[in-house]
């Protein structure tokens, strides 16, 4: 089983950076991951549990269920499909409020590697994908 935790501090008060990480939709201006669409929605909220996102395109997409939502806290999703080297991925976003106003993000997953040998290498560019996500993130929040 391989780990990756990501923590990026945002000068953006929690529940504005909440708001942008669970706009699934609107990720595609952002994320530069392809189009983000969901396949279906979730409750209370479209972005909420059950959510069902696809990031990216056709045959490639990667589609994530949203198991847990608890606003302005913690988002747990799981990798339901996709055409990429991981099986028993589960990833847990955490949502914090720093005492300057600002907030930090910890995001932490966990998978298995489907070609033996491989992990550390996906481990790897996992990290740096969620770390970009979130730098980019940064840059929608005024």
């Amino acid at each position: 089983m391989q780990h990756v935790e990501v923590i990026h501090d945002f000068a953006a008060p929690v529940e504005r950076v909440w708001a942008c990480y669970t706009d699934h939709r609107g990720w595609s201006r952002w994320v530069r991951l392809g189009r983000v669409t969901l396949a279906r929605e979730g409750q209370p909220t479209p972005d909420g549990v059950g959510c069902v996102r696809v990031i990216g395109p056709g045959p490639f997409a990667v589609h994530e269920e949203v198991l847990v939502f608890e606003p302005s806290r913690r988002m747990v999703y799981a990798l339901i499909k996709g055409a990429v080297p991981i099986r028993h991925h589960r990833g847990e976003v955490t949502f914090a409020a720093l005492p300057d106003g600002r907030s930090r993000v910890t995001w932490r997953c966990q998978f298995d590697s489907i070609v033996p040998g491989l992990g550390p290498l996906v481990r790897r560019g996992v990290a740096r994908m969620f770390a970009q996500v979130l730098s980019r993130m940064a840059s929608q929040l005024p």
